[in-house]
């Protein structure tokens, strides 16, 4: 380490212990570091570990990066091959469950479509190069005697932590480029504005396991919003006994609604509205106390009498006195918003109104609680937003860039059409993609960098909601990489830093050796009995994550008043495009997963393809009926796709699930005649964008129906989902049941 001047300040910063961390490593700081820890010895599989037993799995902890929620899991290892994932009973996040998605990403890790090799643009294609041939491209363009400009370059990546963080903002600082945008469709970006300002938090603990009621407007808790995983155990324990009461709030339904007690169809856009609406019954019908409230706010409220609140939202006043009265008899409560009540040009607003029904009710510092600082800020999430798509847009269309690193994200298949991401990246000389497979993005590339799966790779993530103590999670390789032609994301990352600071990187061979020094230089109040460095990194591997120790902030509550537009109608476009986000396809990229393609979708069962979800009333009006191909049409473009018509959305609401309509991306997002499965509402997508925050509003777009004539048999899972009028299946209220069996679960 001293051959190559690297001073304990310089190297704390480099490993991620600045800042925060470096207070608290104190003198447990190692004085040497050793290329030794990055070095294998590879053999045979035929002369196997000692551990290992022919036919008996062995299991080894990671953490899952199908999502950004960021849950352990343990993968089961046999004569060398993973073969299956379960949850990490260790992790905090998940609590040993894991959800459909991270089951099949052992279809991301064998996907026969990845990449193997990388592949440079010439001649108008991309064709494949060696390695060497790569680095040196990369040593032209971007190395230490280039004279890249660091305003003209940019990462453009999916939300990123843990030490891909750390690397990825010191190659900024090492071009001197402040230009990082970090991209996700399905955020919470709006909702952290609202409680930093409201709660002066941007991230409380949600605790529905100790509400007996949940209102949600919007947000999919069981299956996209924040961590679903975690807040499906949660959920639970919420629903254990003494039941608690779910109420959902949002235009069409979602995996969350299909679970709750009473759904509210709300008109889009009005969700706002009808947060203070209910806040109105609860205060002059219910007589909730108020006091608390500044007269503004109570003001504020009085102006929405659930009368006119109804003709405005579409939810019937009855349906909303019976909201009211639940939240008025089960206490503590919890009032959460999500995408649909967010993704709205006012979407700030309509989120502060959601709030406020959590102040009013007294919720703050019973079911929401403060979260923990994160002791490695260097290490902490840099979650993504829709802002950052459009900045990095409105920079393209400048002409800002001349070097682009994609990473993570798929930009020019998640940007509405008007952005004309496509177009504009065209004219951008240089454009490098780190991929496993060819997406739209990575399609566009001068040159494409294959890499590992994440069962094949080292890593460390830090999961943007941290639902208690923080946790770091460890990523380690379950197996050996199935292409030796592709290479790790961390070794990529030092590679890239080696070109431009040889000397500060030099005394790491590989990012395993990068980690294990990391791991080497944490205090002893993280080790947790761990005699020596061996001991614990040992002990990280075991268990696939380190427990850390972060501050409680503080709740420091401030209910303002709000400012909601009248609703408009618009007589040419009439109803409102849902965007609907579903666990399985989430954003697009589970997209080329055959397991996820053919799972039923969780409402409409339907399989391999897309549909557009109205309301019986609706459809009659267009006559159509299921099955029917209709268009979908915004100003900025349109879409056709199979009507599903049934009474789970709001009649001026039209939803298309999000997910699919990959012009790229491998054999399984294309049907026998080679067309695309499905379409893709994103591409649509008015360029409206909420006034506070600057978030691109999914929600806000209007659009127009057609019937085109065209018809065929919806495929779905299953065969009729009604009961033709016919009683088959009796249903009776919760309080029935407790009244007539005990509560009891247990048969006779």
């Amino acid at each position: 380490m001293s051959a190559n001047k690297v001073n304990r300040r310089e190297f704390m910063k480099i490993v991620g212990l600045s800042g925060a961390g470096a207070a608290l490593a104190g003198c447990d700081m190692p004085t040497t570091v050793t290329l030794e820890e990055g070095k294998e010895r590879v053999v045979s599989y035929l002369v196997p570990e000692e551990y290992v037993i022919p036919g008996i799995g062995v299991w080894f902890a990671s953490t899952c990066q199908a999502c950004p929620a960021g849950c352990g899991f343990h993968g089961r290892v046999r004569e060398g091959r993973v073969l299956k994932l379960e949850g990490n009973p260790d992790s905090p996040i998940n609590y040993s469950k894991l959800c459909q998605m991270g089951q099949a990403s052992l279809q991301t890790h064998y996907n026969p479509d990845r990449l193997t090799q990388p592949l440079l643009r010439q001649n108008g294609e991309l064709s494949p190069v060696s390695w060497d041939e790569a680095f040196k491209l990369l040593e032209s363009k971007i190395g230490a005697g280039s004279g890249v400009s660091g305003d003209k370059f940019a990462w453009v990546t999916g939300t990123v932590s843990g030490h891909q963080a750390v690397l990825i903002k010191a190659h900024l600082e090492a071009i001197n480029s402040g230009n990082h945008f970090v991209h996700e469709v399905i955020n919470t970006a709006v909702g952290q504005a609202v409680s930093r300002d409201t709660l002066g938090d941007p991230r409380p603990r949600y605790r529905l396991d100790r509400a007996k009621a949940v209102l949600s407007f919007g947000a999919d808790f069981l299956g996209t919003w924040n961590s679903p995983v975690h807040f499906a155990t949660q959920y639970a324990k919420f629903r254990a006994a003494p039941r608690g009461v779910l109420i959902q709030a949002e235009p069409a339904m979602s995996l969350t609604g299909a679970n709750a007690d009473l759904w509210l169809p709300v008109r889009p856009g009005t969700e706002g509205v009808l947060a203070l609406g209910i806040a109105n019954s609860l205060i002059f019908k219910h007589h909730v106390d108020a006091s608390h409230l500044p007269l503004a706010v109570r003001n504020l409220i009085a102006n929405y009498p659930f009368t006119e609140v109804a003709k405005v939202t579409g939810v019937s006043g009855d349906l909303i006195e019976r909201a009211a009265a639940m939240l008025k008899k089960h206490s503590p409560s919890l009032v959460i918003s999500g995408p649909s009540a967010e993704g709205h040009a006012h979407g700030y607003e309509s989120a502060t109104a959601v709030m406020l029904l959590n102040i009013l009710l007294g919720n703050v510092g019973q079911t929401i609680e403060p979260g923990h600082s994160f002791p490695l800020p260097q290490l902490a999430a840099r979650e993504g937003n829709t802002a950052d798509l459009l900045s990095f847009a409105e920079g393209l269309k400048n002409k800002r860039f001349d070097t682009v690193f994609f990473y993570g994200t798929n930009p020019v298949y998640t940007a509405p059409a008007s952005l004309a991401l496509e177009d504009h990246l065209a004219k951008v000389p240089f454009k490098v993609a780190f991929s496993m497979f060819r997406d739209e993005t990575t399609a566009l590339a001068d040159l494409v960098l294959p890499i590992r799966s994440a069962l094949e790779d080292w890593g460390t993530h830090a999961a943007g909601y941290q639902p208690g103590e923080p946790v770091l999670g460890f990523q380690q390789p379950l197996m050996e990489p199935l292409y030796q032609t592709t290479r790790g994301m961390g070794d990529l990352l030092l590679a890239l830093l080696k070109m431009q600071r040889a000397s500060d990187y030099a005394p790491f061979a590989d990012y395993y050796a990068y980690l294990n020094n990391f791991a080497a230089g944490l205090p002893a109040g993280v080790r947790h009995g761990a005699a020596n460095d061996k001991e614990f990194w040992q002990a990280t591997l075991q268990t696939g994550l380190i427990k850390l120790v972060g501050e409680a902030r503080t709740l420091n509550v401030s209910a303002s008043t709000v400012v909601l537009p009248a609703y408009k109608a618009d007589s040419e476009y009439q109803y409102h495009l849902v965007p609907a986000a579903r666990l399985g396809m989430w954003d697009g990229r589970h997209a080329n997963l055959p397991w996820l393609q053919e799972a039923p979708d969780q409402i409409t069962k339907t399989v391999w393809d897309s549909w557009v979800e109205m309301h019986p009333a609706t459809a009659a009006k267009f006559d159509v009926k299921v099955g029917d191909y209709v268009r979908v049409s915004s100003a900025q473009g349109s879409i056709e796709a199979q009507a599903f018509i049934y009474k789970g959305i709001q009649k001026d609401a039209i939803a298309v699930p999000m997910g699919r309509g990959h012009t790229e991306y491998g054999r399984y997002n294309v049907d026998p005649t080679g067309k695309p499965r499905g379409v893709n509402p994103l591409k649509i997508l008015s360029q409206v964008t909420d006034s506070k925050t600057g978030e691109l509003a999914l929600f806000a777009t209007r659009v127009r129906i057609e019937k085109t004539g065209r018809t065929h048999e919806l495929v779905k899972m299953g065969g009729n989902d009604t009961q033709l009028g016919r009683k088959l299946a009796a249903t009776i209220t919760s309080d029935q049941f407790n009244r007539t069996e005990g509560g009891k679960t247990d048969v006779a």
